[in-house]
């Protein structure tokens, strides 16, 4: 093997650690940030002399359960509705508050509607292809537009390799093809470039949908 094989192969080995290692440092000194909020005589550094890298996470979590415990009570909920109609009428602050509220509802509710199927779509032209999400029903104002009455999709498009932006479009439901892989799979396959080429799960695990339309691609 030459000189450039090893850096390559030596690459390979400490590229994907070193990024992991930033991150997770990111993320815990961003976290570790939520110990401000406590009294400074309960802080790490005055009860153990030294900043424990971590416990900002532990703290969060645990702010975040209980925040969740107390909610799932009878008191909890009216403290909650309370807030949330407080939010809701304060000008400025109603507006992004409901924005972001709707969203996080969206991903996170066991019944939202947030990527339901990875897909292949026809984007950005005809004639490409490209791995997408199908998000939910397009509004009726937009089904109205729609021609012969063909059925319409929403989809976000994600960019590689942050799939955090992208592209929402409405597209026909001709022009989609259902992926037999989960939406996890297809994010890693995103993320990666293609590189990452996930393994489908069972037929049997996993039906189509719009079988007619997969035949014909």
């Amino acid at each position: 093997m030459t000189l450039k094989g090893y850096l390559i192969a030596g690459l390979l080995i400490w590229l994907p650690l070193a990024i992991t290692l930033w991150v997770l440092n990111l993320i815990i000194g961003s976290l570790d940030q939520t110990l401000t909020l406590l009294p400074a005589e309960w802080r790490p550094e005055q009860l153990f002399g030294m900043h424990i890298p971590g416990l900002g996470v532990v703290f969060a979590v645990l702010v975040v359960m209980g925040t969740g415990m107390l909610a799932a009570n009878v008191l909890g909920r009216r403290l909650v509705e309370f807030w949330h109609g407080l939010l809701s009428r304060t000008p400025v602050v109603n507006s992004i508050y409901n924005s972001v509220k709707q969203v996080s509802d969206t991903l996170l509710s066991d019944s939202g509607n947030a990527f339901k199927n990875a897909l292949l779509v026809r984007w950005p032209h005809q004639n490409a292809w490209t791995v997408a999400f199908q998000t939910g029903t397009p509004a009726q104002e937009i089904l109205r537009h729609a021609e012969n009455g063909e059925e319409l999709v929403s989809v976000y498009v994600p960019t590689t390799p942050n799939p955090t932006s992208g592209y929402f479009i409405v597209v026909p439901r001709s022009d989609t093809r259902e992926l037999n892989m989960s939406v996890d799979e297809a994010l890693k396959y995103v993320i990666s470039m293609g590189v990452v080429v996930p393994n489908p799960p069972p037929q049997a695990q996993r039906p189509r949908l719009n079988d007619e339309h997969n035949r014909q691609g």
